[in-house]
């Protein structure tokens, strides 16, 4: 098989650039996360309003008040939660970086054992082991990993929050847009709208997993219609 069949090429410029140029956490979850909350949490409202046949203007009023506020809330919430990941890989550095300092064999054998678990032996286990040692990032790294089972990527919190509000404001707004348009049908074209919104989100994230994209399409709008028939039906219980 050739390189122009696989999924990437393994020339040494491509290998270089592959494994070296990788520094940042992928913003995808981020990005898929706040898609889909924005476009369930936002049709929802919709459906719920709907439902209690309560008028148009109550649901761009609560719609655009979600879009906005639970946008910024699942943002902030982000933010910190990916501070505290970067805050606990940053305390777990400091502790390596501290026991490298003052007790060195002792790590030099936790990384012996590690590369030895890997499969490593004899003179050839003794030589990868002098060698990591010498770059003292790379073994910092590697203990991150298989030490504490981290990532040695830093994660980046306002980059996090930005993707997680860009992608819920702008997947959230599609609900209302048959509303702020005055459109004849509105909520059916909600449905549409919000129906594609979730399928393409699906078919997106598809391309980083080993799922057909109309199977992880579909599994994304069925996820997504089921929490808008929720809140459909709820919201008629309430119809007066």
């Amino acid at each position: 098989m050739q390189d122009t069949d696989l999924e990437h090429g393994h020339g040494p410029e491509d290998i270089a650039s592959r494994i070296g140029g990788t520094s940042q956490k992928s913003i995808l979850r981020d990005l898929v996360y706040g898609a889909i909350d924005g476009a369930v949490t936002t049709f929802a409202i919709v459906a719920g309003v709907v439902g209690a046949d309560l008028s148009t203007r109550i649901i761009l009023i609560l719609g655009i008040a979600n879009v906005l506020a639970d946008g910024f809330s699942m943002a902030a919430g982000n933010y910190s939660g990916t501070k505290a990941e970067l805050d606990d890989v940053n305390r777990l550095r400091s502790i390596e970086e501290k026991h490298i300092r003052e007790a060195p064999e002792g790590e030099r054998a936790e990384l012996r054992e590690i590369l030895r678990q890997k499969g490593l032996d004899g003179d050839l286990l003794e030589q990868a082991t002098d060698a990591i040692a010498r770059d003292k990032r790379a073994w910092i790294d590697m203990m991150l990993v298989d030490e504490y089972g981290v990532s040695p990527l830093d994660p980046h919190p306002m980059r996090a929050a930005m993707a997680t509000f860009l992608a819920f404001l702008a997947a959230g707004m599609v609900p209302l847009v048959p509303y702020l348009f005055g459109i004849s049908g509105a909520f059916n074209w909600a449905i549409v709208m919000t129906a594609c919104v979730f399928f393409g989100v699906g078919a997106f994230k598809a391309q980083w997993s080993l799922a057909p994209w109309w199977r992880s399409g579909l599994e994304t709008l069925a996820i997504g219609g089921a929490a808008a028939t929720i809140a459909y039906l709820v919201g008629t219980l309430f119809r007066v």
